[in-house]
């Protein structure tokens, strides 16, 4: 695997390495002592998976803060999504920034996002399916949102949403802790 930095701390992009053959390829998509070597100790307890039927459609904007924060591997096993990685952890130099990548399952890459970053997708193709590697529990109302298109990110997404479930549409404007 090759590790591929991003301009947010601890968000990366994992690509993988292939070995083809006349069969097609095969490859490692996690390894715990190769995300350790490249200084990312990821070792995931649950796997979710993601189905999406509609082209267009938006999860997110998603995260669990400290203590309870989830740190997850995302990865497209069909179809084709526009990713999204914004840094929620009070303190951070790169506080309220996001990042974007495009995952899908021809391009095989993956995007590592650390605890306290909040994240979220566009499905770019209709029967896109993502699976999560997670590195702890889901722990049932601990979760925080912020709304896609909340002015104080300015998120730059290539479409806007057809489909959009109605809690994370009538999020509130971001307001700052204090």
């Amino acid at each position: 695997m090759r590790f591929e930095p991003t301009p947010i701390a601890g968000v990366v992009v994992v690509e993988l390495e292939p070995h083809a053959d006349d069969r097609g390829y095969f490859a490692r998509a996690h390894c715990p002592q190769e995300f350790a070597a490249a200084g990312f100790p990821f070792v995931p307890v649950q796997s979710s998976l993601s189905r999406n039927h509609a082209a267009r459609t938006l999860r997110g904007m998603h995260y669990q803060p400290a203590p309870h924060g989830e740190a997850k591997l995302v990865r497209v096993v069909r179809g084709r999504i526009h990713d999204v990685a914004l840094d929620m952890r009070p303190g951070s130099a790169t506080f309220g920034r996001w990042t974007a990548a495009e995952l899908s399952a021809d391009n095989g890459r993956a995007l590592l996002i650390p605890e306290g970053v909040a994240h979220g997708f566009l499905t770019l193709e209709p029967d896109s399916d993502i699976l999560y590697m997670i590195d702890r529990m889901f722990e049932p109302g601990r979760g925080r949102a912020v709304r896609w298109d909340d002015p104080a990110f300015a998120i730059d997404w290539p479409a806007a949403p057809d489909v959009l479930s109605p809690a994370d549409a009538k999020l509130p404007d971001f307001v700052a802790e204090r």
